[in-house]
């Protein structure tokens, strides 16, 4: 999927000169070759498990680097790289554990438990254990708080997600938690997440699945997850594997011998290339599959047009001091309060400011519609809209702190997952035999994030191989 990039980080995503000519490449290979489209996390850990078994797999991704939003960038001065879209893993992201296992780098993974905090009243207040959430006193005290604390428990133990994604997650939360408790926690994040126009519409199974599977163990890999994504990378080519960067995917289609066509266009040609493949997996957005694959059954094609996402932005920030007086590492923010973004992450109070020669590193992250106006600001413009949030939070900040910023923005970030959303969800396998499609849309219940990605791709082998 394409990103946005500014300030001297090269954009990963690229557009094709104009079509004067298509030539054709011979199929060479005697076997079953798959095809690949995208370098994300669910493709890369696909490909790994075909190979594993010894498929013959190629793998296209038109930008210059492996890892979609997980991908990372590093400046001058830096160890570590640092993600585009922020991410971490969680203490029982077991996918996860199982991909660093098979790459033997479990000694790489780093766990710790940064304090992250709510707003309430003009404060901030933990909200990183049970003792801190029972003490945070957005939620009331007496009846509410016993409440809260049976529900927080209900919901980790319970499986029965489908049974709540009958119903939405504010009339679940207003019915059980009561309506003080959803207005002054629950809602502003669920406003913040999905905006005004979907957040009163979104499942409970979707809120269950972040209270269920969410740790206050947070990890991340060492040197960043660009690290980990070049050694993956550097895996599957020990392993024949082929991975072709700068190699746009436009349209998919079915040959007379029932194999594949690929029409690709290259960086630097103006000319079409025709490939070929026996089996062809996408790991795009649904619109973006949708518009690949022109020959998709009209049934099929509706039900992708039905998936609804938005879109997020995010302004990277190098500082030269600390943000935070008191060591926080996430801020859930409510917009209501004049914050202008969803979250605040100061990420060297997870990873030390060492590894990034002692700059504070902190990311201002949203979800946004995708026609929302911050998609179109310049990095700076965007800068002086979140200046006035970041002195909410310290008011010492000046703009002179901030030595760089860089902003990266993605179309499709989060999908919405309304009544019933299973019912919605596309199969991996479509209906032109050999062609398949795993996407973010496919993680439901459970939100967004690597960990489901690398499930997914699991999940994808399984499928192709039958």
């Amino acid at each position: 999927m394409r990103r946005n990039a500014d300030a001297g980080i090269p954009s990963v995503g690229f557009t094709g000169g104009r079509m004067s000519r298509r030539k054709t490449k011979d199929r060479k290979d005697e076997g079953m070759r798959t095809a690949i489209i995208g370098a994300g996390f669910t493709g890369l850990t696909t490909a790994l498990a075909l190979a594993d078994r010894g498929h013959d797999v190629v793998i296209f991704e038109r930008g210059a680097i492996a890892g979609g939003l997980a991908a990372g960038f590093k400046a001058p001065g830096w160890e570590d790289s640092v993600e585009m879209f922020y991410h971490h893993w969680f203490a029982g992201d077991e996918a996860m554990k199982r991909l660093v296992r098979r790459l033997r780098f479990e000694d790489q993974v780093r766990f710790s438990k940064p304090k992250s905090v709510m707003f309430h009243a003009g404060k901030f207040y933990p909200f990183d254990s049970i003792p801190a959430a029972l003490a945070y006193p957005g939620l009331g005290y007496g009846l509410n708080k016993i409440r809260f604390g049976f529900i927080g428990l209900y919901l980790r133990l319970t499986k029965n997600w489908r049974a709540l994604e009958k119903v939405t997650a504010q009339d679940w939360m207003n019915r059980w938690a009561g309506n003080f408790v959803y207005r002054t926690m629950w809602e502003p994040m669920m406003i913040g997440k999905f905006g005004e126009r979907y957040a009163a519409r979104v499942n409970m199974a979707w809120l269950w699945a972040r209270i269920s599977a969410r740790t206050t163990a947070l990890g991340t890999f060492s040197g960043g997850f660009q690290a980990l994504i070049d050694r993956l990378v550097e895996e599957l080519r020990s392993m024949g594997v082929t991975i072709r960067f700068k190699t746009d995917v436009k349209t998919v289609s079915r040959a007379a011998d029932g194999s594949f066509l690929l029409d690709a266009l290259t960086d630097g040609e103006e000319a079409l290339e025709t490939l070929t493949a026996d089996r062809v997996l996408a790991t795009c957005s649904p619109a973006a599959f949708g518009e690949l694959v022109p020959a998709l059954p009209p049934d099929f094609r509706a039900s992708l047009e039905g998936l609804e996402s938005i879109g997020a932005v995010v302004l990277v920030l190098a500082l030269r001091r600390p943000l935070s007086k008191e060591g926080y590492y996430w801020y859930n923010l409510p917009k209501n309060e004049g914050y202008p973004c969803l979250a605040l992450v100061e990420h060297t109070n997870f990873v030390p400011r060492e590894r990034f020669g002692g700059q504070t590193i902190v990311y201002a992250g949203d979800y946004l519609e995708p026609g929302h106006p911050n998609f179109a600001l310049s990095k700076e413009a965007l800068l002086e809209k979140m200046i006035p949030g970041l002195k909410k939070i310290n008011p010492d900040f000046t703009g002179d702190w901030v030595i760089d910023c860089w902003k990266f923005s993605t179309r499709y970030a989060q999908p919405i997952p309304f009544a019933n959303h299973s019912q919605r969800v596309p199969s991996i396998e479509t209906p032109i035999p050999g062609l398949y499609f795993a996407s973010m849309s496919h993680v439901y219940p459970y939100d967004r994030g690597t960990n489901y990605a690398i499930e997914l791709g699991e999940k994808a082998a399984r499928k192709i191989m039958g």
